[in-house]
């Protein structure tokens, strides 16, 4: 069996995997879900459900549009300035990491950004506090997690600027409130689906306010009048997400795995405190529940225990070379038996190394 702790393109329920794979066989009377066109009436009731089981795990108010796009969360770096961000006007960014670092920089191609606070200069170990953000800024940007660095913002800023945020890999770990949101955005492929699918969460109000022509496929109110389909969608990609929705859904919603995440992440997060060899590198207050980072007191013991980790089959826990060490990303659909695996081999490989001490 393999424990894959993978940032993403991630892990996901294995019944997902297996609905999924039949439907690429036989998804309608003998056709494969990566055959039917998008415009039957059997893949618009896909969306349907996708899109309202969305509205339902997260609670979305009236007034909002789920959209099912692509372009991954890159490419909303760029349309969100694009749709929001008017001529002159200026927009506020929390830069907690590669991924809001990467945003503010494509906002700048379209107007005029602020950047409220940085914790760059500690290599982002943690999220920045007690920051202002100007009363006239077009909107405020930030990421809530930070995959590479192993940091989560909880608590959303206090403020009357419209707030956007880049959920993408902890979108539906947790529960939030969409209404104090004006755009959510979210690369599917850690807890919704997988690669090639992003989702827009956006409040009807928020659109329309600036003189700005965007290109058609860069607009928003398209991707909203088409019920996300001005052009072809990512069907597979949607489809998966159905079902993983459902699963998410059968599971109890968005508030019994936050449930779950929470005491898988505190397992494993005791073990790193509790363990001779290894150390947590951001602030405790900080630490993220999807993405743990550690590293070990003696570097030199990191890829020995790497390779002692996969002999045990934990897969995709080295850690991004920003970083170092490890990272165990542990979405929604890592069952809690894989962290104790993990725990597991980081307890054998501290007695290994205390015999051989």
């Amino acid at each position: 069996m393999k424990h894959n702790f993978g940032a993403g393109p991630c892990i996901l329920p294995q019944e997902v995997f297996k609905q999924a794979a039949q439907a690429v066989l036989d998804f309608n009377d003998g056709l494969s879900i990566l055959e039917i066109s998008h415009r039957t009436t059997e893949f618009e009731a896909v969306v349907a459900e996708a899109d309202k089981l969305v509205k339902e795990l997260l609670n979305v108010p009236s007034g909002y549009s789920v959209l099912f796009l692509q372009g991954g969360a890159s490419l909303q770096f760029a349309m969100v300035p694009m749709n929001l961000l008017g001529d002159g006007q200026t927009a506020s960014y929390l830069d907690s990491g590669v991924w809001a670092t990467k945003a503010l920089k494509e906002a700048k191609f379209v107007g005029n950004v602020n950047v409220v606070a940085s914790s760059k200069d500690s290599n982002y170990t943690f999220i920045p506090k007690d920051f202002e953000i100007p009363a006239d800024s077009a909107y405020f940007h930030y990421t809530s997690n930070n995959t590479i660095y192993g940091t989560e913002l909880f608590d959303v800023p206090e403020t009357s600027v419209p707030i956007v945020c880049d959920m993408s890999s902890d979108i539906m770990s947790r529960v939030i409130d969409v209404s104090k949101f004006d755009l959510i955005y979210a690369g599917a492929q850690k807890n919704i689906g997988p690669a090639g699918l992003t989702i827009v969460i956006v409040k009807n109000d928020a659109l329309g306010k600036i003189d700005r022509k965007n290109p058609s496929m860069l607009n928003y109110q398209s991707h909203i009048d088409n019920d996300s389909m001005y052009n072809t969608p990512p069907v597979f990609s949607i489809y998966v997400a159905l079902l993983n929705l459902r699963w998410l859904k059968s599971k109890g919603g968005v508030a019994e795995i936050e449930k779950e995440n929470k005491q898988k992440a505190e397992a494993l997060y005791r073990e790193i405190d509790r363990n001779s060899l290894f150390k947590g590198t951001c602030a405790v207050e900080d630490r993220s529940k999807m993405n743990i980072c550690f590293v070990m007191e003696n570097a030199e013991l990191e890829k020995p225990f790497l390779k002692f980790a996969e002999e045990q089959g934990i897969v995709g826990i080295k850690g991004h070379r920003s970083v170092g060490g490890f990272r165990a990303s542990m979405y929604n659909a890592l069952p809690i038996t894989s962290v104790h695996a993990l725990i597991d081999a980081m307890q054998s490989f501290e007695e290994q190394q205390a015999k051989a001490n």
